[in-house]
């Protein structure tokens, strides 16, 4: 029996199949890896019995945890945060008849004690040190004053009863088992007393409700910790509520308004890099959430936090690769459910990554993956149920220095390590990019890389009505677009003319005023059941005729085309179809713009298993 390093009164680990942490050397490369929702709920035995021992002990893992899912979407871990505290917002139990009112004279605010024993992750054992982790819940418990059981304790309770029976079917050691369960039970319960206090003041601000969210990534962590140690692996838990600073927020320190900035994302990966350290043997169990930042983490990040997270810990370590675990294998050239001829792709640019991310495939945010290029980091995309797969390598492409990367570094050593060929021998170098045809005289015939389609686009087409002149007629549409938070996916213009693809996922109420509005200005035309083709490439502004063919299979395949459109960029073609054709176009752009005969196949290359 091993005992981890720390508090005397941490369960002991039982020897496993690895029996081993993190490597004793400190020139051993860091790994950073991602797990999602899913792996995390439903293939947690694959990430401690398969994806670890892999990489120990020759390598440093660090893990990086998104909330648990559920048995479906509705009962995932966060959609459950989010239910229960719109439900403390609900009328409170009180105002119904026969229930007790509240004691005159009571708390009617959140004190920063109340606060922090909730944003904190508590005197746990398992967990690392940090502020505020002596602070109980009692203050809270004052606050629960009415004897009906408010709308939201059925959610917290089934939120509670779906970690306990995680952690009774992933944990065997007994004493380990004991230990997460009351460090969940703690939690649990610091969550209802929140949320109690929360539906006295009939109040939750963005940062209360981003601590609630949060609290997901610190129940995944505590169960993956605790089935690490059970398998013999020695983990720590390392919550980030209070990893924020004055150091971090720097000139953002009280700003609520203004948009985090890059020196704040640099200033966070460097503290993030220090903290990771310390962990020494012990392998770092991260939560995606990072605390409470200015203006709130949900509104300036969104729920891709976790994502965001890991690419910061990859930067801040210098790491050499940074692996976002899904249940696919890879990138595809299209996907694999519609198209039976699909084929995963080795390698691929960020630009054309970012593409494949706005136009339907769910590849990695493209902020996340600009804070890891930027530091020329590798970014992989495995799968969890094939951890052996080589999987897709997102490169860094012809890295440029950075405020953040100069010389000297970590971020600047790595850049120069990549550019030489010496990072993690599966990734590829420059030389072995340019043999796939991404420089130099091969990329001639490098052919597009991948076909995606993005369902369920409305699209609006609008004719002036020759009364405002046309650089008015543009600046009117755009600024009725922008009072109502409209994204515009596609856009093709004229003088008088605008047609614009948008997600139909926007409200009855907000299109029916949109169309009100812009009526005003012209005639309006909408069109639904859409769909986006998108034909996506780096090299497709070197190959003549690549449009051509696509509009060319289109036409003889009976598709009709609504709208085209083609970015600066020139990395992707774009067009509109009836969403009825939309896998029948897919095919048949797949079939003859990808399909690649074995002559053409690509250069094999060590990160190639």
């Amino acid at each position: 029996m091993a005992t981890t390093a720390g508090d005397a009164h941490i369960a002991t680990v039982p020897s496993g199949p690895s029996g081993k942490g993190n490597s004793a050397d400190p020139a051993a490369a860091w790994v950073v890896q991602k797990f999602g929702g899913t792996s995390v709920g439903k293939f947690l035995d694959n990430i401690v019995d398969q994806v670890v021992p892999q990489y120990l002990p020759t390598s440093n893992l660090v893990l990086v945890c998104s909330a648990r899912s559920g048995s479906t979407k509705s009962t995932g871990t966060t959609n459950l945060l989010l239910r229960a505290a719109s439900e403390a917002l609900a009328p409170a139990p009180s105002s119904r008849p026969g229930s007790v009112p509240p004691t005159p004279g009571g708390p009617l605010s959140l004190s920063s004690r109340s606060r922090s024993s909730f944003y904190s992750p508590g005197p746990s054992r398992s967990a690392s040190p940090g502020p505020g982790m002596s602070s109980s819940v009692d203050s809270l418990r004052k606050l629960s004053l009415s004897r009906d059981e408010p709308e939201f304790a059925a959610t917290v309770d089934l939120l509670k009863a779906e970690h306990m029976k995680a952690v009774e079917e992933a944990v065997k050691n007994e004493e380990i088992r004991k230990e997460v369960e009351e460090d969940i039970e703690r939690d649990i319960e610091g969550l209802r007393e929140f949320l109690h206090a929360a539906q006295i003041i009939d109040e939750i601000s963005p940062r209360s409700k981003d601590a609630i969210v949060g609290l997901g990534e610190r129940l995944a962590c505590r169960i993956v910790v605790a089935t690490l140690k059970d398998r013999g692996v020695p983990a720590e838990l390392v919550s980030l509520e209070g990893i924020i600073d004055a150091f971090v927020e720097g000139d953002l320190a009280g700003n609520e308004v203004n948009s985090l900035d890059q020196g704040f994302y640099d200033r966070l990966a460097k503290r993030l890099g220090e903290r990771l350290r310390e962990c020494e043997d012990r392998v770092p169990v991260v939560t995606g959430f990072f605390g409470p930042v200015p203006g709130s983490l949900l509104r300036n990040v969104g729920r891709g936090y976790t994502d965001l997270c890991a690419a910061l810990c990859a930067v801040g370590l210098a790491a050499s690769e940074l692996q976002v675990w899904k249940e696919v294998d890879g990138i595809f050239t299209a996907d694999p459910r519609k198209v039976a001829t699909a084929r995963l792709i080795p390698i691929i640019t960020p630009d054309e990554a970012a593409e494949l991310t706005y136009y339907g495939s769910e590849v990695i945010h493209p902020f996340t993956m600009e804070q890891v290029i930027r530091a020329a980091i590798p970014i992989r995309i495995k799968n969890v149920m094939n951890p052996l797969g080589s999987g897709t390598v997102i490169y860094p492409d012809a890295p440029t220095p950075t405020p953040s990367t100069a010389p000297g570094t970590p971020a600047a050593e790595q850049q120069n390590a990549f550019a030489a060929g010496l990072t993690n021998t599966n990734t590829p170098t420059v030389v072995q990019l340019a043999a796939n045809g991404y420089h130099g005289p091969s990329r001639a015939r490098k052919l597009p890389t991948a076909v995606t389609v993005k369902d369920g686009i409305l699209v609006l087409n609008v004719h002036s009505n020759r009364k405002t002149i046309s650089h008015g007629f543009l600046a009117r549409i755009f600024g009725t677009l922008d009072r109502y938070g409209v994204v515009v996916d596609l856009i093709s213009t004229s003088e008088v003319h605008v047609s614009m693809a948008i997600h139909d996922s926007i409200g009855k109420r907000v299109i029916d005023r949109l169309l009100g509005e812009l009526r005003l200005i012209g005639t309006v035309d909408v069109h639904r059941g859409m769909a986006i083709v998108s034909l996506v490439g780096k090299a497709m502004k070197h190959t003549v005729g690549i449009a051509g063919k696509m509009f060319t299979v289109l036409a003889s395949g009976n598709v009709n085309i609504e709208m085209i459109s083609q970015g600066a960029s020139e990395i992707n073609i774009s067009c509109v179809v009836e969403e009825r054709d939309a896998v029948k176009a897919m095919n048949i752009i797949h079939q003859a713009c990808l399909n690649i005969a074995p002559s053409q196949g690509l250069s094999s290359g060590p990160w190639l298993f």
